[in-house]
């Protein structure tokens, strides 16, 4: 009996807190709408947030905004072209294949850029800082070096060409800059520290690209072929390429260096091509050699008139008759250093110059010979 008299009146309290919290959401609701209808009280005016003046501008400031203002009008947006056909149209389009950066090398026109930037393009256009749009013309490339050279033909007043500066005298921690056109957002600046040197870096070819800058600079997709640049705003590397698990800057980037873009520029107008001592001969790349069990250098073609036509270097040819493939020499080794792919004989003969006398061993028809050779250029004289 009492059992039963305190579950009813537990059930009457609870029923009683319930009702409560009805009539006091209910009361909320039509405090609510009451103040809907209430005219709005009058408040009073706030006065306006004072605004601070700016303080004068740090040297360093004043400095990079100097530097950027100098400078950028040297930088160019760089879009390579690619030729698509329409099948069912029957035309042939133009379309935007890539884009990168570049700067004003002489007021001749020239424009240098990285070779990657418009490797594989069919054409390319320059935009300059005064957004005026310009055909460009190919006129040397260094697969080597990452370099290449555009010429476009506008008026030389519109043309500020940079000033060259030297990558041998550069220390770790001093303070760069880089204007480019990452993801396409034309004349942007980041800047950094120079963070390492004497890097190596794999070119297109394969090849280390020697005594590359390393940076902290932010460098994103489209700042290749992008000016790096010292405080004095000389020109000391190109941006070329980062080290990112993502493919965005995660902070070490690379420069190709001043004193390399110094002496391969110049070739690149002059000839077209960069300038190295050779034996005059096309080698198999390394997947074509390895086909036919080669693991050293094999030798494609000899340049009619070179040093290795002279020595009597031989040449891969097809038997007329069966159409079997008669492999050339094979280059097993240079002055005793073993060739183990066509990279290998490229580093050796660039430590000779012109003139100097190498000894080649070759594996010619399964015997080793040894050939001497003297060095010519890879251009005429």
């Amino acid at each position: 009996m009492h059992r039963s008299l305190y579950t009813l009146a537990g059930l009457t309290f609870t029923a009683l807190v319930v009702a409560l919290a009805h009539l006091s959401i209910r009361l909320e609701t039509l405090e609510l709408e009451l103040d809907k209808t209430r005219p709005p009280a009058k408040v009073a005016a706030l006065p306006p947030k004072p605004v601070l003046a700016r303080a004068d501008l740090s040297e360093l400031e004043t400095s990079t905004i100097n530097l950027f203002s100098q400078r950028s009008a040297s930088v160019v947006h760089i879009t390579s072209l690619e030729v698509r056909s329409d099948p069912f149209r029957r035309n042939v389009l133009e379309v935007p294949r890539g884009t990168g950066s570049g700067f004003v090398w002489d007021q001749l026109g020239h424009v240098v850029t990285n070779f990657h930037v418009i490797q594989g393009a069919s054409a390319a256009r320059v935009t300059l800082t005064d957004h005026t749009i310009w055909e460009a013309r190919l006129v040397g490339a260094s697969p080597r070096n990452d370099l290449a050279v555009l010429r476009i033909s506008p008026e030389a007043t519109l043309l500020r060409p940079i000033e060259l500066g030297t990558s041998s005298d550069l220390q770790v921690g001093q303070q760069v800059f880089a204007i480019g056109s990452p993801f396409g957002l034309d004349y942007t600046l980041s800047t950094g520290i120079i963070s390492g040197l004497g890097r190596e870096i794999p070119s297109v070819l394969g090849l280390p690209i020697q005594n590359a800058i390393q940076t902290d600079a932010a460098i994103n997709p489209g700042n290749s072929g992008g000016p790096l640049l010292d405080s004095s705003g000389r020109l000391i590397g190109i941006n070329t390429s980062i080290l990112s698990p993502s493919g965005a800057s995660a902070g070490i980037g690379f420069a190709v260096p001043a004193d390399t873009v110094g002496r391969v520029i110049p070739q690149l107008i002059k000839y077209g091509r960069d300038v190295r001592p050779s034996i005059g001969v096309e080698l198999a790349d390394d997947a074509l050699a390895r086909r036919f069990g080669v693991e050293a250098a094999l030798v494609l073609n000899v340049v009619p008139g070179s040093p290795a036509e002279k020595v009597g270097l031989q040449a891969t040819q097809r038997e007329p008759s069966t159409g079997r493939i008669v492999l050339g020499d094979v280059i097993v080794a240079i002055d005793d250093a073993a060739i183990h792919k066509t990279a290998d004989l490229y580093l050796q003969l660039e430590k000779h110059k012109q003139g100097d006398r190498v000894k080649l061993t070759v594996i010619r028809a399964g015997e080793k010979r040894e050939i001497p050779v003297e060095l010519a250029l890879n251009v005429p004289e």
